[in-house]
């Protein structure tokens, strides 16, 4: 039984290995991967970085904010949204990979499950590929990593964006995630992917009713049976109405707040985030907590 104190998790040191630069050490901190939407319909910020220049621009004073880690998408991935066909969404994020790789030293990732979008972005400079279908939509995807070497972000979901929330039945939602992952994992192994290079993402929202996203951040712990680093992301998701009420998008950072701090106590290794100056304040300070846990752990078991 371990002595680390409730309700807080023990977080396992993980190195990930990215094509041409260091791998990410994940566990001594918590990580901060900033959201770059390239999209004109973006639910959380209404499309302000669809312009490429403003997209770098954006990106590299999240980099000066404390962001670890820039994800650019093309798509919206709300519920409801429509499919991007590949050379549209070439066409908003290649300028933005770039830019970014070319004035950054962080890695940048690539939020897509399409294999033609993931090499382009990849041989422009991305490291990592998103993929919020857990290699589900393009059968292509798995090879593309791992052809490339890059690291992947493998999420929880069921379905497409037009119908994931008829998918939301579970007879026990964690213990299904932790059963889905851990199958999505094997699967990306058998095509060739290195097991050190996946992360897994619970898919706060994505198939799932708001209830049942408070109990998956609530038993977040219980991914660690994966044995992969863990990535949630929390900001400003409409699982948050059902705390805060009818508040607009952009006024639920508080209610994010929240939800990151508990993500990074249950075990979460990175966290996806908007608003990038502040989550990283709040990163630190949960960060600081889980060091005085595992600090009264030591004292205990001494």
């Amino acid at each position: 039984m371990s002595l680390f104190p409730f309700p807080f998790s023990p977080r396992k040191r993980y190195f990930v290995p990215l094509p041409g630069r260091a791998p990410l050490e994940l566990g001594e901190r918590t990580l901060v991967m900033a959201i770059i939407n390239v999209t004109p319909d973006s639910f959380a910020d209404g499309g302000v970085r669809f312009d490429p220049g403003r997209a770098v621009e954006d990106g590299l004073r999240m980099i000066e904010d404390g962001a670890d880690i820039l994800d650019v998408g093309g798509e919206s991935t709300r519920p409801g949204a429509e499919a991007l066909s590949e050379e549209e969404e070439l066409r908003r994020v290649l300028p933005v990979v770039e830019g970014l790789g070319r004035h950054s030293r962080i890695p940048v990732s690539i939020d897509t499950y399409k294999a033609a979008v993931a090499r382009c972005a990849i041989s422009c400079g991305a490291t990592i590929v998103n993929d919020v279908s857990g290699l589900q939509y393009d059968e292509r995807l798995a090879e593309a990593v791992a052809e490339t070497g890059a690291a992947v972000v493998l999420m929880h979901n069921r379905g497409r964006s037009r119908e994931m929330y008829r998918e939301a039945s579970y007879g026990d939602v964690v213990g299904d995630i932790v059963a889905e992952l851990g199958s999505t994992v094997a699967r990306a192994i058998a095509a060739g992917i290195r097991r050190d290079a996946i992360v897994i993402d619970p898919g706060l929202g994505f198939a799932k009713s708001a209830e049942q996203t408070f109990e998956v951040l609530a038993r977040l712990a219980e991914l660690c049976s994966v044995d992969r680093p863990i990535l949630t992301g929390p900001s400003r998701k409409s699982y948050l109405k059902a705390a805060l009420g009818a508040a607009p998008v952009t006024e639920r950072d508080w209610g994010t707040a929240a939800a990151v701090s508990a993500s990074i106590l249950m075990g979460a290794h990175i966290v996806r985030v908007h608003a990038v100056r502040e989550m990283v304040d709040v990163v630190r300070v949960a960060d600081r907590i889980r060091a005085a846990a595992r600090a009264s752990a030591r004292d205990i078991q001494s």
